[in-house]
């Protein structure tokens, strides 16, 4: 079997609702554009994927990826997934890492049509469900957020993750605000999206650590290494990091040796796609750590 094609449909979204989720996003709205991804090969079977998010369309990353990725499959035999995923890498340089991605998963795509399987059974099944939060944007007071938190728990989510609107003392009181509404019991998280200096952070990680928070995710910057391990030395509330920190899959490495997140952080879009998020479960596993798969 061998790829003959691969083509890149682009689709209008419109009507996306003013929404913000941090100083990373800003405030977004109006139009964007997905893409599929359509992997063709001389047996007939074809894989697929999606590029592109309300946020960034796939147009952005569309052109560099026809131009620089599909050389790199063309002709080949799909299944070889590893060889093809090293060298679709060698080109991070000149693409995007939701590039790659997007080819990884239409490859995985054809392998589980041609095995008659879920990638999941492909993978090593594990289990059969996960459990799933609910999420806020960036909303306008307090009283917001606890009562998002309040309707998601009465329509029987278990978790509540909020995005807070980065303002330190804001974001303490919304935290309080939320656990005061929903309870001891209920499963709350903090998403600071990259948004304070350390002496922030550590006054933010102390509030949410007396509420009883479940994790705190992303409190500095995504490439600040040095003070994620003075941060995690002070608290004692599991810390999630290395969503965006800059690299691929071997970009991990540095956080696992300096101990400088409790849990790893990985997104098959916006990291490579599906074999760069099974390498780094296997590295989180040799180190005993939880990988939170971000969708």
């Amino acid at each position: 079997m061998k790829i003959t094609d691969v083509t890149l449909t682009l689709f209008a979204w419109t009507d996306i609702p003013a929404t913000t989720y941090g100083r990373h996003t800003g405030r977004f709205s109006g139009k964007s554009q997905l893409g599929l991804l359509t992997m063709k090969t001389d047996d007939g079977v074809e894989g697929h994927a999606f590029l592109g998010s309300a946020q960034r369309g796939a147009h952005l990353d569309g052109e560099s990826l026809i131009q620089f990725l599909k050389p790199v499959v063309m002709g080949q035999d799909p299944l070889d997934r590893e060889r093809l995923y090293q060298g679709l890498w060698q080109r991070n340089r000149a693409t995007t890492f939701r590039a790659i991605g997007a080819v990884d998963v239409a490859l995985w795509d054809i392998a589980g049509q041609v095995a008659r399987l879920p990638i999941h059974k492909l993978l090593g099944s594990y289990r059969d469900s996960v459990p799933a939060y609910a999420s806020s944007a960036v909303l306008a007071s307090k009283e917001a957020y606890a009562e998002e938190a309040l309707k998601f728990k009465a329509e029987g989510w278990t978790a509540y993750k909020i995005h807070p609107p980065t303002d330190p003392k804001v974001d303490i009181e919304v935290c309080e605000a939320v656990r005061r509404a929903v309870g001891e019991r209920f499963t709350v998280m903090l998403d600071s999206t990259w948004a304070y200096i350390y002496p922030d952070a550590l006054r933010v990680g102390q509030a949410v650590e007396r509420l009883g928070f479940h994790w705190y995710e992303d409190p500095l910057a995504d490439d600040d290494i040095y003070n994620y391990v003075k941060l995690k030395q002070k608290l004692s509330i599991p810390i999630l990091a290395t969503e965006y920190a800059p690299g691929g899959f071997t970009a991990f490495a540095p956080w696992l040796t300096a101990q400088a997140t409790d849990y790893l952080r990985g997104d098959v879009a916006v990291k490579g796609g599906i074999t760069a998020l099974v390498k780094t479960a296997h590295l989180a596993e040799a180190f005993h750590m939880n990988f939170e798969v971000h969708h």
